[in-house]
């Protein structure tokens, strides 16, 4: 396991990155916590988070993901982990959490970093997220920007206070960001850097073979600003995995939750997944591993956040790191890519 530094923190954090999504859906506590001891042998220590999980978010089970991290987290030598959560946005449906609107303001930051502490039975959460933005942007599948869909926004400015406030207080150690845009990374870098507030140093975006959109604007805003991505659905909701074919597994993400899969759902998404599995074939390689070794192969990923829902799936996606693509494959998976250019964004 190799660890990087992360944007400008003096966090070092596993190139692998442990996701809880589906902790309190399709994993229980046991198999967790399970997983958990499994990672952390295996050199991880960085473990993803957020107050919604898990998903499909539902009000009976929002926050067991946190729970269920935290009652492993307290057997655990605190100082050695780095936790990561998340502060869900305005938006998405979710009436029912924080009872009230869920605009990133001072009160909702309070309310929702005490909740995650408690949950997570600990005194401070070292990497903090903003979910998605507070403003409107096409998220999830989305890809056109409409003006006439923007909305009351809380002011970058007054957010990042809040969160110096929290930084204060030694509840929150580093502030980063989800599902953001080149503007967005921009604004909350400049408005940082002319008001003295705390920078974010991190930026948790989609990245995979199948959704490559952030090699161009992020990468170069990432780059200059220091801020590190952090990849997730690196197997693009297990499409990459190889266990999707003509049809699809009763138990898979996307045959449970089909409310998740429109970005999937899209054309030439199929056809380019099945060309990256003969790809993978050919150098005897899983398909699963192919993906994961190419999101680790990019220069501006800092961890690939993996997720599973069983103990064999986790085995095989840290296994993936013992191998690295030599120039032939990654020329090979760039000649798909011009082929079938981001089929999934």
């Amino acid at each position: 396991m190799q660890y990087k530094q992360l944007g400008t923190s003096d966090l070092h954090v596993s190139e692998i990155c442990l996701g809880t999504m589906t902790y309190g859906q399709q994993n229980t506590q046991a198999e967790a916590h399970t997983q958990l001891d499994y990672a952390v042998a295996q050199g991880v220590n960085f473990i993803d988070a957020a107050e919604m999980y898990p998903v499909p978010a539902r009000v009976e089970t929002q926050g067991l993901n946190e729970t269920y991290i935290g009652e492993w987290l307290a057997k655990q030598r605190r100082e050695q982990l780095i936790i990561a959560t998340k502060i869900a946005g305005p938006g998405r449906g979710l009436k029912w959490l924080r009872e009230g609107p869920r605009a990133i303001n001072h009160s909702n930051i309070q309310r929702a970093v005490d909740a995650s502490l408690k949950r997570l039975q600990t005194d401070y959460i070292d990497l903090y997220q903003i979910h998605w933005p507070d403003r409107y942007v096409p998220l999830f599948g989305q890809t056109v920007y409409d003006p006439a869909l923007q909305r009351e926004t809380v002011p970058i400015a007054e957010q990042l206070a809040a969160f110096a406030d929290l930084l204060q207080a030694g509840k929150i150690r580093y502030l980063g960001l989800s599902n953001e845009t080149p503007w967005g990374v921009s604004e909350f870098s400049h408005a940082a850097k002319q008001l003295g507030l705390p920078r974010v140093v991190s930026i948790q975006n989609a990245y995979n073979l199948i959704n490559r959109v952030f090699e161009t604007g992020l990468a170069e805003t990432c780059w200059l600003e220091n801020v590190g991505l952090l990849a997730y659905s690196p197997l693009g909701f297990g499409l990459l995995s190889g266990k999707y074919g003509q049809s699809w597994p009763d138990n898979a993400r996307l045959t449970l939750f089909k409310e998740f899969g429109s970005r999937y759902r899209k054309p030439n998404v199929m056809e380019a997944v099945a060309t990256y599995a003969e790809i993978a074939k050919a150098h005897n390689l899983k398909p699963s591993a192919l993906a994961l070794a190419f999101v680790r192969s990019r220069w501006f990923v800092t961890s690939t956040i993996i997720g599973a829902t069983s103990l064999d799936q986790l085995q095989e996606n840290l296994d993936s790191l013992g191998i690295v693509l030599d120039t032939k494959i990654l020329a090979e998976l760039d000649a798909v890519h011009r082929r079938y250019p981001n089929p999934a964004p």
